[in-house]
């Protein structure tokens, strides 16, 4: 991923010199799953052999694993919200960079719903500028498929591919005109990129604050039905199959839109599909108490629909896991439920969440969650990250048996609006390297070092 020209960051420091002795690595594309010594030199994978055969070096790092530690293909995720420029009160590219390096990721795709929105090739510009400068890990942006998320007038989506967008997206906002999203999906084909979608039918959801069911109706909120979700899929993957365009549906949260995607994908459509970590191990039973870091958008749904997600993932259907890292100001929470703004962060928790919550109650198997995990970065045209010879060093090494609280140490994000804090978890990134170059480093590693 390093190598592609149109992610920008993540050269901070010197390439990585490591010798990581005895790691259990797992990378399911590589069919690799043993223990091993992995060399890392200048910023590249140089080694892998029997462990104790690589002679340690006196100008490399050497970390024990001790058969203990897992080593796996670091993680990418293709929707976050690094709310640069204009909102940086909540977060910056620095700080969601830190966050996204602390949770094993290597890559992160930024969504254009800034301020100024980023709808133009002079900002696009000037923001790979300045993850160039900022951001600890590679970054990408998506930039909006209308001026302003108006949904009326298609940005100038040539000059924005040329100038490095990898797709379009109005997330946020959904693209309510059919006849606006054909013409993007038209343009989408000359053009290049992948239209990631936002989907929801605003007649349908309204004002609503929670998902429509017995737990809105007991405590009195407003509810977004599912429908508004799942009826906008079926719509735009039509479209997409009409046109022959190339679609990406965000953060899916029920089982209609889940069996959309199924189908489109039988009848050879050119669709993807990703699903939040939240969405699978949570419903809107979470919301009984009106903690606000339980209002997203889409909401949480019901257990029929978190089970139907789970299965959508395990097979395949839905491509890859997307947090929707939506940092807010903890004074923009910390207001009643219907008043606060929608949304969770999640890059610091995203793995040892679903590691704790599907993977050790046996729901699904951890190569399965780490290749969903990677996934992301093909669906929008860059390479995975693998653990080969020869290729750039991203990899993330990691305690399965570490058990933390979300947030007992505070966040390496600016926003702590993360629906997962004060959570017991199991599983802990100890050391992400991306681009080559070691991004973060565990506090008991850093000791154990020291």
């Amino acid at each position: 991923m390093s190598g592609d020209g149109l992610l920008s960051g993540g050269l901070q420091g010197p390439p990585a010199g490591l010798l990581l002795r005895d790691v259990h690595v797992l990378d399911p594309r590589e069919d690799i799953d043993r223990r091993l010594d992995v060399s890392v030199r200048d910023g590249a994978i140089a080694e892998l052999a029997e462990p104790g055969s690589i002679a340690s070096e006196e100008a490399v790092e050497t970390i024990e694993g001790e058969g203990r530690l897992r080593l796996l293909p670091a993680f990418f995720d293709p929707h976050v919200h690094l709310r640069t420029p204009g909102q940086e009160h909540k977060e910056d590219l620095d700080s969601g960079t830190r966050a996204a390096a602390a949770g094993g990721y290597c890559g992160v795709i930024a969504m254009p719903n800034t301020d100024p929105v980023l709808d133009s090739a002079p900002l696009l510009r000037s923001l790979r500028d300045a993850a160039a400068r900022d951001a600890r890990i590679p970054v990408g942006f998506l930039a909006a498929v209308t001026r302003g998320l108006q949904g009326e007038q298609l940005t100038e989506m040539a000059e924005l591919r040329q100038e490095g967008a990898l797709g379009f997206s109005d997330d946020g906002e959904p693209v309510e005109s059919a006849g606006v999203l054909r013409k993007a999906l038209q343009y989408q084909r000359l053009c290049g990129g992948v239209l990631a979608l936002h989907e929801e039918d605003r007649s349908l959801s309204r004002r609503g604050v929670m998902n429509e069911g017995t737990v809105s109706a007991a405590l009195g909120l407003d509810g977004i039905p599912t429908v508004a979700e799942s009826t906008m899929v079926a719509r735009d993957a039509e479209l997409a199959g009409y046109e022959g365009a190339r679609v990406h549906f965000q953060h899916l949260s029920c089982a209609a839109s889940a069996e959309t995607v199924a189908a489109a994908k039988a009848r050879g459509w050119r669709v993807s599909a990703e699903v939040s970590p939240h969405h699978l191990l949570l419903t809107d039973e979470a919301v009984r108490g009106m903690n606000t870091s339980m209002k997203m958008h889409p909401p949480l749904t019901g257990e029929d629909d978190r089970a139907a997600l789970v299965q959508a993932l395990r097979d395949g259907t839905v491509d890859c896991v997307a947090t929707d890292h939506a940092p807010h100001a903890r004074e923009e929470k910390e207001v009643p439920f219907e008043q606060a703004p929608m949304g969770t962060t999640g890059l610091e928790t995203a793995f040892a969440a679903l590691y704790s919550g599907l993977v050790l109650p046996a729901v699904l198997e951890l190569g399965v969650l780490v290749q969903r995990m990677t996934a992301g970065a093909s669906l929008f045209g860059l390479q995975e990250a693998r653990i080969a010879p020869g290729r750039t060093a991203e990899l993330a090494l990691v305690d399965l048996e570490e058990r933390w609280t979300a947030g007992e140490h505070g966040w390496h994000s600016r926003s702590e609006n993360c629906c997962f804090s004060g959570r017991r978890l199991q599983g802990r990134i100890q050391l992400t390297l991306a681009a080559g170059r070691v991004v973060h480093r565990d506090r008991a590693l850093a000791l154990a070092g020291a």
